[in-house]
């Protein structure tokens, strides 16, 4: 039987990757230490690793996923990809104590599930799929629950996107399932997307259920304080509202619910809040409120230039072709001239 290809491996451009990945690691702390491994690994004089190379990688995980925050998957999934490669990869082959090599496929499969996040950010689903895999197998091998279901629940939010409700719900589903105890954070994130999947189905009693739980669940979070588990915070459970609501038709409400995330989302989430004013100006369009829509969508483009993402560059496509009917508009016409200006050239209809 032939092997699979592992999603990291290949050739891969290190001249340009190599100086990008450099600059993530100036932002690490004990930076040179954290270089030095780095090389190490690379030019492989590592007979054995330990602890403190378990935690370059999760430092380095977090951040890229902080670089995908704010700059989109486009920019950060090559450092990532390059980060597996030249570093992560030979760590995995790397001589070393149990628990340590338990943690290293632990801190992998955190990475491989971050760097699918961003492949599906970039628009490259089957790409995407593949770093899923191997971060499931990775959490299955060290025992790692949190990073399984995380991957499950990631797999199911690309499902959903994609219009493949059955398949999102099941992978919903299965990722609450492998999480039996999740504390209330945890949980919110959970149920929240089973919220969305079951909406997209059209099991309106599922999915109210379970947005219900969903809120309780965040109000116990949230009155215990603490850090937001993977930034599921208030203003990401009013967006699965917002899409609950939407996929049961209340497009009033799913305005009212994405506008109280837009409100409460914190300003680091910068490719999160330009995705979230688009959709948001598209219902508002929807609903007949055609200036609000231009204000949110002229929101939505200040940030723009600074994001590079797939599912943003759709999201401004789809405006073009929205806005056209209304061109006689003042607003309309100001918003689509501005947006051609802004926009990557491609995108900008003839």
């Amino acid at each position: 039987m032939r092997r699979r290809r592992l999603p990291w491996q290949g050739p891969l451009p290190r001249s340009v990757l190599g100086v990008a990945l450099f600059s993530v690691a100036l932002t690490v702390p004990q930076w040179p230490d954290v270089v030095g491994r780095m090389e190490a690994a690379q030019s492989g004089t590592r007979s054995r690793i330990g602890m403190s190379d378990v935690r370059t990688v999760s430092a380095m995980t977090e951040q890229l996923s902080s670089m995908d925050d704010q700059f989109g998957g486009r920019t950060a999934r090559p450092l990532a990809a390059a980060f597996l490669v030249n570093t992560v990869a030979p760590f995995l082959r790397t001589d070393g104590p149990e628990d340590v090599r338990r943690a290293m496929m632990s801190a992998a499969s955190d990475l491989c599930y971050l760097t699918g996040y961003m492949a599906v950010d970039e628009g490259l689903h089957g790409l995407a799929q593949r770093y899923y895999v191997k971060a499931l197998e990775l959490a299955g091998a060290s025992e790692d629950h949190l990073t399984y279901c995380t991957t499950l629940r990631g797999m199911s939010v690309q499902a959903v996107d994609l219009g493949q409700g059955p398949v999102a719900m099941r992978l919903a589903d299965a990722a609450a399932a492998s999480s039996p105890q999740a504390g209330p954070r945890m949980r919110a994130f959970l149920v929240g997307q089973q919220a969305h999947a079951a909406a997209r189905i059209g099991d309106r009693r599922s999915a109210l259920m379970y947005l219900q739980e969903a809120e309780v669940a965040m109000d116990k979070a949230e009155s215990r304080g603490g850090k937001a588990f993977g930034s599921y915070a208030p203003a990401s459970l009013s967006y699965h509202t917002s899409q609950v609501r939407y996929e049961m038709g209340d497009v009033h409400g799913a305005v009212a619910a994405m506008q109280e995330s837009d409100r409460l989302r914190q300003s680091i989430y910068r490719r999160t809040r330009v995705k979230e004013r688009a959709i948001l100006a598209e219902r508002q369009l929807a609903v007949g409120h055609l200036e609000a829509a231009c204000r949110t969508w002229g929101l939505a483009l200040d940030d723009y230039p600074l994001v590079d993402s797939g599912r943003i560059d759709k999201r401004m496509t789809d405006m073009f072709h929205l806005i056209r009917p209304h061109i006689r508009n003042h607003d309309a016409q100001a918003l689509y001239e501005r947006a051609r200006e802004t926009v990557r050239p491609g995108l900008v209809p003839a």
